[in-house]
């Protein structure tokens, strides 16, 4: 039952709970140092520095953290084991995360990554699609950003006007995306494009893996006020796609 403390109602951890949040803080407080209240490490929208040796510095460290989580058996709580993950609860991943909020580490630039992409693919992708991607991500292998929002449609997914034509056992893309966080540093992108330009606007839309090493696609930073580029725009230019990348449907 959740007793009063104050305004708020504060929600005590079953014996189970107690156990796995003792294990969580035991890890915690073996590899990382505590997050103090001005402490912006870990968040990469706080970052002012625009120097690329200091983004690098983080990426490294986002990899290096996620690597170490993977190696102790931390990383993907909810993961099928037989993906590199812990095949454990939802719960778990619940006092995981807020164990992990209270230390000073890096884990911005996988939050597309672990948080959309995987769950994702572990729903809607082949057999291949989670064998490849999954553990890697786990790992810290390869980071990911979102190919969504597009100038003309915003966040209004349903708008979007990249095209994507299939040509034989390839999809060729054509169209720009814009505020894709982490673009610059990301070696895959989830891309959502329309390939059925008759079906109703929330119809005919298709979700690709994209390597964004592949030729056509051109990442460019947008400056912040503050002199800062976390933000990106992707031009898309007769990029090919194989249909092995097709997520789903």
């Amino acid at each position: 039952e959740p007793r009063s403390a104050g305004a708020r109602f504060v929600v005590e951890d079953t014996e189970e709970e107690a156990a796995f949040r003792a294990q969580a803080r035991a890890f915690f407080e073996s590899v990382a140092t505590k997050r103090t209240d001005d402490d912006a490490t870990g968040n990469y929208f706080a970052m002012a520095d625009d120097d690329p040796e200091t983004h690098a510095r983080h990426v490294a460290r986002c990899r290096e953290w996620q690597r170490r989580l993977h190696d102790a058996g931390w990383a993907g709580i909810t993961v099928p084991p037989e993906y590199g993950g812990r095949g454990g609860e939802r719960w778990q991943e619940r006092i995981f995360r807020q164990e992990q909020a209270r230390y000073a580490v890096d884990t911005g630039l996988f939050a597309v990554g672990l948080g959309m992409v995987v769950p994702t693919i572990l729903v809607h992708g082949t057999e291949e699609q989670k064998q490849r991607y999954v553990p890697a991500l786990l790992r810290g292998d390869e980071i990911w950003c979102q190919l969504f929002s597009e100038p003309g449609a915003g966040s209004d997914l349903a708008g979007l006007s990249t095209r994507a034509i299939r040509d034989g056992d390839e999809w060729v893309v054509n169209g720009q995306k814009v505020w894709n966080s982490g673009a610059h540093h990301a070696e895959f992108g989830a891309l959502i494009a329309r390939t059925d330009v008759d079906a109703p606007k929330h119809r005919g839309i298709t979700y690709f893996l994209v390597d964004m090493h592949t030729p056509g696609v051109d990442v460019r930073p947008l400056r912040q006020a503050t002199g800062v580029a976390h933000f990106n725009e992707v031009f898309l230019t007769d990029v090919r796609i194989p249909h092995a990348n097709v997520l789903g449907a």
